[in-house]
């Protein structure tokens, strides 16, 4: 097994967008795509190290940039400054994924048909927002996101949700969850939810270790939460 990576440039008006593919290449031929939605911070290592987590499993990973190439925070107050003009825009937050899986569709070993989205904090709103969209998306997992909704118009969701909360997540507390679950069942969405005792926000990130802010690193939540994905998207791939 070797991990070939890659990237995939594609523009939103002047604006440079670089995504970060990463394969198998002891497999042969199209495969299923699975795409991450970054963290607040922006496209780092981290959602690049997912995708390749993504290609050892078999599917093809890609790391999505909805900031522009090579723009990234390195402090909270960075971080905020990138994610706020997106949440106050949430029609362009939903062109640039969108536009990310339109250049991965046609990507020569991507079965176009059978695509799927993760996403980390701000990234698990984004694909959120996908499901929203009516995206036709075999699934989306939510991993420690927001909850915050986009403002729209209530539509179906017909691409399959799965939700990885902490339960002490301050960024998205027990009643902005039980919100978000009226709404995806309002939806007639088909959704699971899996919320872990004991665990805060950021809860699968190593680095991420500011308690007292309600961010920490907790391993087995993370196990948990990634074996519940890996079901999942075998599930949908079906």
């Amino acid at each position: 097994m070797t991990i070939i990576k890659d990237t995939l440039e594609y523009t939103d008006g002047d604006t440079i967008l670089e995504a970060t593919l990463a394969w198998d290449d002891a497999i042969a031929g199209p495969r299923s795509a699975v795409a991450v939605a970054h963290a607040w911070a922006g496209k780092t290592h981290f959602e690049i190290g997912k995708a390749e987590d993504l290609a050892r499993l078999g599917y093809l990973g890609c790391a999505l940039d909805v900031y522009g190439k090579g723009i990234t925070g390195n402090t909270p107050e960075e971080n905020s400054a990138l994610m706020q003009p997106m949440l106050d825009d949430r029609d362009k937050l939903l062109r640039r994924l969108n536009l990310g899986f339109e250049h991965l569709a046609n990507h020569e070993l991507v079965v176009a048909t059978e695509m799927a989205a993760i996403g980390f904090c701000f990234g698990g709103l984004s694909v959120l927002d996908l499901a929203r969209s009516g995206s036709k998306l075999r699934g989306v997992v939510s991993l420690h996101g927001l909850f915050i909704p986009p403002g729209r118009e209530l539509q179906p969701i017909v691409t399959k949700v799965l939700v990885l909360h902490g339960w002490d997540d301050p960024m998205a507390p027990p009643d902005q969850l039980l919100a978000l679950t009226r709404e995806l069942t309002d939806a007639g969405a088909d959704w699971q939810l899996h919320a872990y005792g004991n665990t805060m926000h950021a809860f699968t990130n190593p680095e991420a270790n500011m308690p007292d802010d309600g961010i920490l690193y907790v391993p087995r939540s993370e196990r948990r939460a990634l074996q519940a994905m890996e079901n999942f998207l075998s599930e949908i791939f079906t």
